[in-house]
């Protein structure tokens, strides 16, 4: 009877254990990795989500920078983590979309195969700009300019391979028109690109350009969106306008973990994540920056990411962008 009640008592106690280890995540700060500088927008998101995140959690986020290779230096970084649940990406359009058909050679990591998905947390349109130096203002006169001096006007975008290139590479090619892509070193170079008049238009996100169209700086055209934006109700969509039908371009950012973290880990996560989407604060300043605060399950995620990588390597083929 003393080893039934001893041995009751023993598996009792590991369940307690068990129990106890994972209702104590998170027990230290949690990392969430950002693969651009600080001050852009996916920085931006990151840092006002770590915050609520945090509350939400009753833990410390660490926002840390791993500028590099269209993000593809921070994800491979994340991949090969400890999968504990202390170090996660905000991951895009970029880094789970666009990057594995461009990087075929020197991607560095598994989009799908060395990834957890947690949860979506915003999308973030872009907006189609110009440059106050020129007399258009609209996608008609844009468009007949370009035809009328073929070669002449230069877009700008954050890099090569960028949503932004990747986006002017399939409006010149929707339009037959031959325009110069420049590439700078930031989406916010190649906004001040467009203000000083180096650069004629460029497809800036949505919170990067928001100030600067509001300040006139910055001429908005058309959104990207399938629908206009709340923050620009005045603003076509870029699809509303004859000849870009079905034109369509969304990024997004997302929080994923190592493979391997542990279910009970992720639900966690994922739970935190929707508590802290519902904060009032926390979409207001997404609203404002003109980012649509979203979420899903880690099912739906995943199911999303694998619709964008077959999307994207359809749209890189298609305009032929090559990177290695």
């Amino acid at each position: 009877m003393k080893r039934i009640l001893a041995a009751v008592t023993a598996a009792a106690a590991l369940a307690f254990s068990a129990t106890g280890a994972h209702a104590a995540y998170p027990q230290q700060p949690i990392r969430l990795v950002v693969g651009y500088a600080p001050g852009g927008t996916t920085d931006i998101l990151a840092r006002a989500l770590g915050e609520a995140l945090g509350r939400a959690l009753k833990q410390t986020i660490i926002v840390e920078n791993k500028a590099g290779a269209a993000g593809n230096i921070a994800a491979a970084a994340v991949q090969q983590a400890n999968p504990d649940g202390y170090t996660l990406l905000m991951a895009t359009v970029s880094s789970h979309g666009i990057n594995p058909a461009l990087y075929k050679k020197s991607l560095g990591y598994d989009p799908v195969g060395g990834f957890t998905p947690v949860g979506m947390v915003a999308s973030i349109p872009l907006v189609l700009v110009a440059s106050p130096k020129i007399e258009v203002r609209s996608v008609q006169e844009l468009v007949a300019l370009a035809r009328s001096q073929p070669g002449a006007l230069n877009y700008s975008s954050s890099g090569n391979g960028s949503p932004v290139h990747l986006a002017g590479a399939m409006f010149a090619q929707q339009a037959h028109l031959d325009l110069v892509h420049v590439p700078y070193r930031g989406g916010a170079l190649a906004n001040t690109a467009v203000m000083t008049g180096e650069a004629q238009l460029s497809f800036a996100t949505l919170p990067g350009a928001m100030s600067q169209v509001k300040a006139n700086n910055l001429r908005a055209l058309a959104v990207t969106t399938k629908e206009r934006s709340a923050q620009l109700p005045d603003v076509p969509a870029l699809g509303e306008i004859e000849g870009f039908e079905g034109y369509e371009i969304n990024t997004w950012n997302a929080l994923l973990a190592p493979k391997g973290t542990p279910a009970e880990v992720v639900q966690t996560l994922n739970q935190a994540v929707a508590t802290a989407m519902r904060s009032p604060a926390l979409r207001q300043m997404f609203e404002r920056e003109g980012a649509v605060p979203t979420g899903s399950t880690p099912e739906e995620l995943a199911a999303f990411i694998d619709g964008e990588l077959a999307r994207w390597a359809k749209v890189v083929s298609s305009v032929n962008i090559r990177v290695d």
